[in-house]
This record gives structure tokens, sequence and C-alpha cells, in this order.
């Protein structure tokens, strides 16, 4: 197994470096109680006292009931401040006004939570004089399953090249509540979301392919197709450049 201690004091330097370049008071987060977002806050504990888990429940029945109970927990026994803001009449606020405009389609629908929940991070972070912390993994930036402009918006991220397996594995070390560990991974967008199933392929068979090149004919094409479609997701900004497209 990997040095996690030693990854953690090393993730927690990279945010102190981070925090104190932009002169920053503290670290923001969405806290989900799911797992990215407990690893995040755990590691940003390590290196600051001062952290901030931003609940953003949005009319989900399991975001203020499970995902809520989750959060707290893991809030409780790392020592990590806790707030919650309720977005949904925000949400449902801005669908009304772009009803009015368009017919929205159903992506466009979903992806203004996580947008909206950005936008409530930063409000929080820019207000309290701290930096806002990402918690994407490998696993999901390969498949492009995440939000433009949403969960796919932060200051730093110290997760960024850990895999779903290795999240778990880092968990496991740190003794995170057992309920995170466990529970399947969602991002909670609608009742009886989960990652996989939306994606269509599991995180281990997504690992596979990222740690040892191997997987179906199957698997091997749904994973390339993913990283192509979303290139424009994660890849930098193109931009104007007089000497050529950029």
């Amino acid at each position: 197994m990997r040095d996690y201690a030693k990854e953690l004091e090393k993730r927690a330097a990279y945010v102190k470096e981070v925090m104190e370049s932009a002169h920053a008071k503290g670290i923001v987060l969405g806290n989900s109680g799911g797992k990215d977002c407990a690893l995040v806050g755990i590691i940003c504990r390590h290196a600051t006292d001062n952290v901030t888990g931003v609940m953003l429940p949005c009319g989900i029945a399991r975001h203020y009931g499970k995902d809520a109970e989750d959060g707290k927990e893991l809030a409780d026994k790392f020592g990590i401040r806790t707030v919650s803001i309720d977005i949904f009449d925000a949400r449902n606020a801005m669908i009304e006004g772009l009803q009015s405009a368009v017919e929205p389609t159903e992506g466009a629908l979903t992806n203004i939570a996580p947008r909206l929940r950005m936008t409530m991070l930063y409000a929080y972070a820019a207000s309290t004089g701290c930096l806002v912390a990402g918690t994407g993994n490998r696993s999901e930036r390969t498949m492009g399953y995440f939000t433009k402009w949403g969960d796919g918006a932060y200051d730093l991220n110290p997760i960024y090249d850990l895999t779903v397996t290795e999240v778990y594995e880092f968990l496991r070390f740190l003794g995170a509540p057992k309920a995170i560990i466990e529970k399947a991974p969602s991002a909670a967008l609608f009742d009886g979301q989960t990652d996989e199933a939306e994606m269509g392929i599991t995180y281990a068979e997504i690992d596979e392919y990222l740690l040892h090149g191997t997987g179906t004919p199957e698997n091997v094409a749904r994973i390339e197709a993913a990283i192509r479609v979303n290139a424009h997701k994660t890849n930098p900004v193109r931009v104007y450049n007089p000497d050529g497209v950029r």
C-alpha cells in the first residue's frame, strides 16, 4: 500500500502553500456527505484550522437526510466547521427565468444546481477571505463526469491526481466514517441517481484502465470515447491567438 501518512503531509503542505501565496485565511468546500469532499476536507483540515464545509441542499430527499447526516458525522470527527445554505428556491427562480426565454434541455436544467453551488461557495469564500477547494478526482475527470464551471471550478484541488480506488484507500487509512466509504457514489442530482449507473461503467473498470491500461474492449472504447467527447471540459479554455488557433 502507498504511504498515505506521507501523502497526507505532502498534500496538506500543498494546501498551505496555495493559501500563503494567495494570502487566504482558510478553505471553503462543498460538503455533500460523499467520499471526495470527505478526503479533501480531512486534508485541508490537516493544513489549517479554518476549514468550512458548506452543505448546499437543493430539494433532493437525500440532501436533507442521509447525505446531511454523513456530512455532519465527517465534520464532527475531523473538526470541520459546517454551515448549510438551501439553494432549492434559488434554483427554481433561475429555472423560471430561463424558461421565460428558451425551452431548456434536461442537461441544462441538471447543471443549474452544480453551478449555483459554485456561486454560493465562491460568495461564501469571498466573504470570509478564503479559497475554494475542489473535490473532483481523476476517474471523474477522465469521464468528463463533472459540470463545467460548476464542481469543475475551484482555486485548488488536493486530490486531482487520485482515482476513486485511491480515494477509498486513503479514506480507510484516515479512518473516515464507514457510511461514507460504503455508500454508492452519487452526485445526488436527482433522487435515485448514482454515478456508475449514469455513466454506464463502474469506477473499478475506469480505474483498471487508468492504473493498469487494461480493460474489456467495450470498456476501453467507452472510456476513450468519453475522453474525446469531453476534451472541451478538461483542456484549457481556448482563446484567440493571432498566430493561430489555441
